[in-house]
């Protein structure tokens, strides 16, 4: 892996951390150190991707339809929901910008973020809201595996591991989905993955060359 630059430092740092501080002041919130007491449902009412504002609902701003396909993406659901995120983002950040740099990163993460928004307005039931990053995460990991793909598949190498990492992608969403009672947003995970995917060949369709 090439080493990261100090500008896609920055902006791997400067993600975790804008998060991170969200999840912060709203658990100050909870916790009534700060206010106000209902900082939390507030954030999620403002921020929250909510389908049914894409039909009859009334919005609590005029742009809110269309800036909450990427405000969820910085709220979480608690200290352990973003804890679970952030680590993950970590590790997957760090291959993306090592192969693609700040910008191609950044471009990756918000069409993931936007895909995986899609991805829940489309195709999951009911009007329940949805926050979190996971969305743009499974972006990160189908760009990687969409670039690994390219790479192993120009240097005429076996394509099997692709396919066992979106089976174990596969299986581990519905081992979190039974263990969640139905509340995983996997429908957010399948979007923000295929547009990753599609994204990633966008901005690198250019296999890494040998040695």
């Amino acid at each position: 892996m090439a080493p990261l630059t100090r500008q896609g430092w920055v902006v791997l740092w400067g993600l975790i951390g804008l998060c991170a501080g969200i999840e912060f002041l709203l658990v100050l919130s909870d916790q009534g150190v700060i206010g106000p007491d209902r900082l939390r449902r507030l954030a999620l009412d403002y921020g929250g991707f909510w389908p049914g504002l894409l039909g009859d609902w009334r919005a609590n701003y005029p742009a809110q339809p269309w800036l909450m396909f990427v405000t969820y993406g910085f709220l979480h659901g608690g200290p352990a929901h973003l804890a679970v995120n952030m680590i993950t983002l970590w590790s997957l950040g760090r291959g993306v910008l090592a192969r693609v740099g700040a910008r191609g990163f950044a471009l990756l993460y918000l069409a993931a973020l936007l895909g995986g928004a899609a991805g829940f307005a489309l195709l999951a039931p009911g009007l329940r809201p949805m926050v979190g990053a996971s969305g743009a995460l499974f972006g990160l990991i189908g760009g990687l595996l969409a670039w690994a793909y390219v790479d192993r598949f120009t240097h005429d190498e076996g394509l099997w591991p692709i396919g066992r990492a979106v089976l174990l992608l596969i299986a581990l969403n519905l081992v979190l989905w039974w263990a969640m009672g139905g509340q995983l947003a996997w429908e957010t995970h399948l979007g923000g993955f295929v547009t990753g995917w599609i994204a990633a060949l966008l901005i690198d369709p250019r296999p890494v060359a040998d040695g």
